[in-house]
């Protein structure tokens, strides 16, 4: 009698080695706080430390993806350079674009219009800010960005270098949450969050700001 014959099969689920991907938000953009969705503004000085920091004794990626605005572009290279890592721009990682908030501060749209601005934190999905990019399309847009990204890189280690709403709805993706609960994560600059990507769902590992 062979008694490999009566070995139990092996699981393949088993044999899987999960793997990560660290999602970093930018630092402080030039000109301070403000919505700046698709405003290109680049990092304060204050904003490449917050990154920095973040990342400091972290190198073990096999790749960088990052949003094609030079807040997250601009940190990227130098990390890819620094690294010796393949560098690439994602298009649909840009953020979320906020119409004629663009370049205003928090305080000039809460007071100019303090209905709309409690309206959009309250319920994002059905209220979106004038001539701002509607937010069910801005879901749909990121999960088909993070689609591609983790099909392409399957198995690997990759960092995403992103935005505060980008990685809200990544969180609401892995946590199951509702849409309508987006901005209950609080995504301070230069925050790392980070995924593992196993064959029984995506887990949220971490997530820490600098």
């Amino acid at each position: 009698m062979n008694p490999g014959n009566h070995m139990p099969k092996e699981d393949k689920k088993m044999t899987i080695t999960p793997h990560f991907i660290d999602l970093l938000r930018h630092g402080q953009p030039a000109g301070g706080d403000r919505f700046r969705g698709v405003q290109d503004d680049p990092l304060s000085e204050t904003g490449w430390q917050q990154m920095r920091e973040s990342v400091n004794g972290m190198s073990d990626w096999d790749v960088v993806v990052t949003s094609p605005l030079r807040r997250c572009a601009d940190f990227a290279a130098e990390l890819s350079e620094r690294h010796g890592l393949t560098v690439e721009t994602e298009p649909g990682l840009a953020e979320l674009a906020f119409g004629e908030w663009e370049g205003k501060s928090y305080d000039e749209v809460k007071q100019a219009d303090p209905a709309a601005w409690h309206a959009f934190f309250e319920d994002p999905i059905n209220n979106t800010p004038p001539g701002g990019e509607n937010m069910a399309d801005f879901c749909e847009r990121i999960d088909a960005a993070w689609d591609a990204l983790v099909e392409r890189h399957k198995g690997k280690h990759i960092l995403v270098v992103c935005h505060g709403a980008v990685m809200r709805v990544i969180y609401r993706r892995i946590l199951r949450m509702p849409m309508s609960s987006l901005f209950s994560i609080e995504v301070p600059y230069a925050s790392l969050t980070r995924i593992r990507r196993h064959p029984e769902g995506d887990r949220l590992v971490f997530h820490r700001s600098p």
